[in-house]
């Protein structure tokens, strides 16, 4: 039983090193190395997901800045800004 106790701490470690890369896999994450280091996986389809998303936006933020300043700007301003586009 003495022994028992030793062994099974000794071999928690790297059972938890290795769910706990599994688990980051899964999920994307950067897996760590034994030796503290991290490795990235480049995922070409993520990558032009993120191009795609990052695209939109920046698209909604400029939507965004026009209904803002549509919102705080002065009633008669926006109307002479809307008469002067007919």
């Amino acid at each position: 039983m003495a022994l028992l106790i030793p062994i099974v701490a000794i071999s928690i470690g790297p059972i938890a090193w290795v769910a706990n890369n599994w688990i980051r896999a899964k999920h994307g994450y950067p897996l760590e190395s034994r030796k503290g280091g991290v490795t990235v996986r480049e995922d070409p389809a993520l990558a032009a997901e993120n191009a795609a998303l990052r695209s939109q936006v920046e698209r909604l933020e400029d939507r965004l800045r026009v209904l803002e300043r549509i919102a705080t700007d002065p009633a008669e301003r926006t109307a002479r800004e809307i008469e002067a586009l007919r």
